[in-house]
């Protein structure tokens, strides 16, 4: 299915390891039909030498969907790269901006800022076997780097390699003293700095990521002239706040979508995952934050976070659990 991925990552959900997994997905396009989806972050040696394609499943509703892969050998994402997009993938996206202990000592993630020749060369060799975009995550900087320095030398080498679109994480990763989580928090963010880079590089299509709560945040951004906006932990604790009136406020299509309506759509494939031999709160953990904010709220997440994992627990369950709302939908 050929998608307009460029349009679409007007506004995008970030890649959040075991958050955006297939079952969030399905839930996320169901709540905006234009939002850019990603996977969470695949690595190319466990499609490669692990075998392990269950990792590229995904429902063909979830497009426009886009498939982030972390690794450092160029042949090796190159194959991860290729199976992605005869899996059907709309876009190939390599992480350069995770900093957990686990990704650099795979030496992929964020410490992969260090080495932009190997970055490019990573790009060009799967560039070379897909025809579906490839692109690039990353920070503005690791570690002692001066982000106003090397940042620029990165983008330049990633766009002669032929990358199109690049997401920047506004802020630096501290490989060493930070932990993952804090890495997502301390370091402070540099907007200016990526609204900088797109003046410096106005053929580059330019997200900013990190600390985005809230659309308006997002439509600030793009008004001033960024081409997209990736949303991570408020699209997925909030995603009724993020995306339910992102389609007519970000893309100028559709309407405000409902977050009641939603959870009734989900029961089909509520129904199917539990029938494969899935479990119920496989698919309702992504639920819990739908109706942040609202009367019935906590009743809603505490019905699912405490029956959800029972041997029993189905559809009906999702259901009564809606009633706790208040009012509660028709």
């Amino acid at each position: 299915m050929k998608t307009d991925v460029e349009k679409a990552a007007r506004l995008s959900v970030a890649p959040m390891m075991d958050w955006t997994t297939k079952e969030c997905r399905f839930l996320h396009r169901l709540l905006s039909r234009e939002t850019l989806l990603y996977s969470e972050m695949v690595t190319a040696p466990a499609l490669v030498r692990g075998g392990a394609l269950h990792l590229l499943d995904h429902a063909p509703e979830e497009h426009p969907v886009a498939l982030q892969l972390g690794g450092s050998d160029p042949a090796e994402l190159a194959a991860a790269a290729k199976l992605g997009a005869d899996a059907g993938y709309d876009e190939i996206n390599l992480n350069c901006g995770c900093p957990s202990d686990r990704v650099q000592s795979g030496a992929f993630g964020a410490i992969l800022m260090q080495s932009p020749e190997l970055v490019a060369d990573c790009v060009a060799a799967m560039g070379a076997v897909v025809d579906v975009d490839v692109t690039v995550k990353c920070r503005i900087g690791v570690d002692e780097q001066e982000p106003q320095d090397i940042l620029p030398a990165f983008l330049d080498k990633i766009r002669a390699a032929g990358c199109r679109r690049v997401t920047i994480h506004a802020r630096k990763a501290w490989l060493q003293g930070l932990s993952p989580k804090e890495n997502r928090d301390i370091p402070p963010l540099d907007y200016a700095l990526v609204h900088q880079m797109k003046a410096e590089f106005p053929d580059l299509h330019i997200s900013i990521n990190g600390g985005i709560a809230t659309l308006a945040d997002a439509k600030a951004h793009l008004d001033q002239g960024l081409d997209g906006v990736m949303i991570g932990r408020a699209a997925y604790h909030q995603p009724a706040d993020i995306l339910c009136a992102a389609d007519p406020e970000i893309f100028g299509t559709g309407t405000v979508t409902d977050p009641a309506a939603a959870v009734l759509a989900m029961l089909p494939y509520i129904e199917d995952h539990l029938s494969a031999g899935g479990r119920l709160n496989q698919v309702t953990r992504h639920m819990l934050g739908l109706f942040a904010g609202r009367p019935g709220a906590r009743a809603w997440r505490r019905k699912l976070s405490e029956e959800a994992h029972r041997d029993s627990a189905g559809p009906q369950l999702v259901e009564e659990a809606l009633k706790l709302l208040d009012p509660a939908p028709v």
